[in-house]
């Protein structure tokens, strides 16, 4: 790499100041610039042939889209052709007024008479007078001219009328009408108008943008090492919807405080917020990309779901979220993650979590259990395929108690999370070369591990029922799958719009803070404040330049977010659409693929989940709490009879005692000292104890 000229070695001039009056060590001679080359081994090269049309496919998009936008103007101008036709005549007629009374001014001579008057105005004998006679002969004389044009046009218009042709009036008729309309009209009233409005934008150049970064404070155009160098040629980017370039900001200036000057920066290049973003460049940190959009990008509809299709889905692969600010499709990975979806009410936020939903249901082999806390009709369809479900929190003769069911699929989850990491652990390499969950093993009945998504709208409802032990529960238990369950193919996918301020008790309230921030991939719609977005987006989002604050408001930007910490890019996406009708449609084929495939169980298939049969170890274990470590056989037996009445109404201390002993997995009634009770030292177990006897029954059952 040629030396920058701008990298000159720095030399130590002859009179320095020192803080030492002796010299310790000889002073060192002018040292060596050094020069790394940071540029790509490879070159750019620019295609030979347009992108368009280096594929047939291409090809052909590019011709259908030609081909429609000059069919559409040819249309849409056929139609108006009647108007256009009395609008020429109408301005041809002002026009040949115009142009007469234009020559009639010319013959007047309007420039010698304005000084005529002034001299009269002036009284001056001298030039008055002059100028009166020639004035005079001017207008004679134009005056004979105009008579002689006027005379040559009658003539020639009665020998073309009696003797020429009628093509070759109508040819003088085709050019003159036309001519005499242009003359005739007002500049602001075109004849023919636009059939297709293009819209009009600021041409952007170097000196705009850079003067824009030094308004930010980005730069200082007056300190040669802090400037702002640009990387690249600034130009249209390859769809035609804005300008791009590389910029190199200052060392020390990183793209982190670009993203928090893209206000400025959009202030400074005289357009919207939302037609500025930034783009890391992987090279360096003081390197990106600014795209500029010609249009508000996020104003742009995405379009319906391509959902629609109704087609069976993987939810090994990605979900087609949206498209992004440059038209690019979005693709969110689902598997062993986490997503959480807040926003203002009425801003797509229940849109966007069922766009996700719908294709995980159009996956029969994924299990679904989707419960919503506010109860309205945008997720009831989803109980044609979902394995549980609970509609707001009032109980009726369909869903029975949602409040129950949450709890009964919440505990469920748990244990299957805690079998999975077992079994997962104990398969052999060459069916579980990681010790993770695969596609082959969530798809094969031997294994019993099906990827499990649970659906959660507006959340906070559950944690904030009024029943302290019941918020304390669910709370604890959301926390344990959100952080362990996403591993093993237990997905949540959560959706609030108060991602903070929630708990009717201390340890509700932290817990659910807990379950919010454990949550790997983020999709915040528009929100009031920056605290609240960074509440849904993650505490330090705001700092990094990521406000959905800052979203533009109004009924054509619901359903845009901000995508953060997700396993793809950082994004601004408008996320398609999909209305209730929609959601039906889907749902019902999401059902037929789950009949053919023999998936569909639960209560979509007419059991009750509360009804069904328990698990008396693992509900035992389940009625401890954090940080309790023995529990007496009364104290089990009440939260077994108030957490699950329908099979333990009636169970006594002793009657639980007898069961799990009688289990002969090594339980033992012992004495101790539960947290709170005092000096008192009642029979009963240890969590550890029966801990070890779950593991126990485990393996053997998996042998």
């Amino acid at each position: 790499m040629a030396p920058d000229r701008d990298l000159a070695p720095v030399t130590e001039p002859d009179e320095v100041a020192h803080h030492f009056d002796i010299e310790l060590d000889e002073r060192p001679g002018p040292t060596p610039p050094v020069y790394v080359d940071t540029a790509d081994d490879q070159q750019k090269q620019l295609p030979i042939i347009p992108p368009q049309f280096t594929t047939w496919a291409g090809t052909k998009r590019w011709t259908k889209a030609v081909s429609y936008r000059t069919a559409y103007r040819a249309g849409a101008h056929a139609i108006r052709s009647p108007w256009y036709l009395v609008a020429s005549a109408w301005w041809a007629v002002v026009g040949a007024f115009l142009l007469v009374g234009r020559q009639i001014r010319w013959a007047w001579h309007p420039e010698l008479t304005r000084q005529m008057q002034d001299a009269a105005n002036k009284g001056d004998l001298h030039q008055g007078p002059a100028i009166e006679r020639q004035l005079a002969a001017r207008r004679k004389a134009r005056g004979t001219a105009l008579a002689a044009e006027l005379l040559a046009v009658l003539v020639v218009g009665l020998l073309l009328w009696l003797v020429a042709p009628r093509w070759v009036l109508i040819l003088i008729a085709l050019v003159a009408v036309p001519v005499l309309a242009h003359y005739g009209r007002p500049s602001d009233k075109p004849i023919i108008s636009a059939a297709v409005v293009v819209p009009r934008h600021r041409r952007l150049n170097p000196d705009i943008v850079e003067h824009a970064y030094y308004r930010a404070g980005l730069g200082k155009a007056d300190k040669p090492d802090e400037r702002i160098h640009f990387a690249s040629r600034m130009a249209e980017d390859n769809t035609g919807s804005g300008v791009q370039v590389l910029v190199d900001l200052p060392h020390g200036v990183t793209f982190s405080d670009a993203l928090k000057a893209r206000e400025k920066l959009a202030s400074g290049l005289d357009v919207a917020t939302s037609q500025v973003y930034l783009t890391i460049d992987k090279s360096s940190n003081r390197r990106h990309l600014l795209w500029v959009a010609y249009v508000d990008p996020l104003s742009i509809p995405a379009g319906r779901t391509p959902l629609l299709d109704c087609k069976p889905r993987d939810i090994w692969r990605a979900v087609p979220l949206g498209v992004d600010e440059r038209g690019r499709r979005v693709m969110l990975p689902l598997m062993f993650t986490s997503i959480l979806v807040g926003a203002q009410p009425r801003k797509g936020k229940t849109f966007t979590a069922r766009i996700i939903a719908l294709f995980a249901a159009l996956d029969p082999y994924t299990r679904l259990s989707v419960f919503d806390g506010k109860g309205s009709p945008d997720w009831r369809k989803l109980a044609l395929v979902s394995f549980t479900y609970g509609f707001g929190l009032l109980p009726d003769r369909v869903q029975g108690d949602p409040i129950e069911n949450l709890r009964a699929t919440l505990r469920a989850a748990k244990q299957d999370v805690l079998k999975r990491n077992a079994k997962l652990s104990e398969l052999p390499t060459n069916i579980c070369p990681e010790g993770k969950l695969t596609r082959d093993i969530a798809r094969d009945p031997r294994y019993n591990m099906p990827v499990w998504l649970i659906i959660l709208d507006e959340f906070q409802e559950f944690l904030n029922t009024g029943d302290t032990e019941v918020d304390e529960e669910i709370a604890e238990l959301l926390v344990f799958l959100v952080k362990v369950g996403p591993s093993v193919g237990v997905i949540l996918l959560s959706s609030t719009q108060k991602p903070s301020g929630i708990g009717s008790s201390g340890k509700t309230a932290k817990r659910f803070t807990d379950y919010r921030d454990n949550h790997l991939t983020r999709f915040a719609l528009k929100t009031g404040s920056w605290q609240v977005s960074d509440s849904v987006l993650g505490s330090g989002a705001y700092s990094e330049g990521y406000d959905s604050s800052a979203l533009p408001v109004g009924d054509e930007y619901r359903g845009v977010g901000i995508l953060y910490d997700a396993p793809v890019p950082n994004a601004t996406v408008r996320t398609y659409f999909g209305d209730g009708g929609d959601a039906e449609k889907i749902l019902t084929a999401a059902r037929k693929f789950r009949e053919r495939a023999g998936t569909l169980d639960g209560m979509a298939a007419g059991d009750q989940v509360t009804k069904q049969a328990r698990d008396p170890l693992a509900d035992v274990i389940d009625a401890f709490r954090s940080e309790e470590t023995f529990l007496s056989w009364e104290t089990l037996a009440g939260r077994l009879a108030e957490q699950m009445p329908e099979r333990y109404a009636e169970i006594t201390k002793d009657s639980l005692s007898k069961t799990m002993v009688g289990l002969k997995l090594g339980i033992e009634s012992k004495t101790g000292a539960e947290k709170g009770g005092g000096d008192a030292r009642p029979r009963g177990a240890y969590l550890a104890n029966l801990r070890r006897a779950l593991e126990s029954r485990n393996s053997k059952d998996d042998r």
